[in-house]
């Protein structure tokens, strides 16, 4: 009689429909038990090998997995829509069709984040003549938004990211160990592909200067 063998490591696909397994038949497999791959590796699928018995998972559930990726030159960033300092909301892609400048900022009333703030103003008229929108965000609630933009005469929007899951979604990385929310800077083009990536938590003037040079070359 034809009888049956399986290599030491042989992987089935990952995907395994959900339904209790038939009942193997011991003259077709001896001894066989269903292992994942390693504990300490990503898993690709169950693992064959020859053991003394058969075991099998308790439950199928897949675990939930939050992934953030970064957003890097070249690449198009996930979509959003916040509140801005009026309580409305914005959405990112309503800006498509043009640049757009997005930067990511600690707080509302620091003395780097205002002094970022003004900069932007200043130079808001080289933005407008580029054609490009400029959009703070930090994770301050409308109504601090409102009163920073007023007091400091700020021209563009800010948008609260309450709870920081926008820059969590963007990859936006924190200085001074994880304790400083990051100051960075994004600089999208028309068709909403990212051009420039630039970060500097203590000279926040330099934001400007970087995303007008890179607005020039677009």
């Amino acid at each position: 009689m034809a009888s049956l063998s399986l290599p030491n490591h042989y992987y089935l696909p990952s995907l395994l429909p959900a339904q209790s397994p038939k009942p193997m038949s011991p003259s077709s497999y001896q001894n066989l038990s269903l292992l994942p791959k390693s504990s300490h590796s990503q898993f690709y699928g169950p693992k064959l090998s020859y053991a003394s018995s058969l075991s099998l998972p308790l439950s199928t559930a897949s675990p939930k997995i939050s992934i953030f990726a970064k957003v890097n030159k070249g690449g198009v960033p996930p979509n959003f829509t916040l509140k801005d300092q009026e309580g409305r909301n914005v959405t990112l892609s309503k800006f498509k069709g043009k640049p757009v400048i997005v930067y990511f900022y600690p707080a509302d009333e620091s003395p780097g984040c205002t002094k970022q703030a003004c900069s932007f103003r200043d130079s808001y008229e080289k933005f407008k003549k580029a054609g490009a929108e400029v959009v703070g965000i930090s994770g301050d609630d409308p109504s601090s938004h409102k009163e920073f933009a007023k007091k400091n005469r700020l021209p563009f929007t800010l948008l609260s990211d309450e709870g920081n899951n926008v820059r969590k979604e963007w990859g936006v990385p924190a200085d001074l160990f994880g304790t400083l929310p990051g100051r960075q800077t994004y600089v999208l083009d028309k068709n909403g592909v990212v051009q420039l990536v630039y970060n500097n938590q203590f000279q926040p003037e330099k934001h400007i200067d970087e995303t007008l040079k890179l607005l020039q070359s677009l």
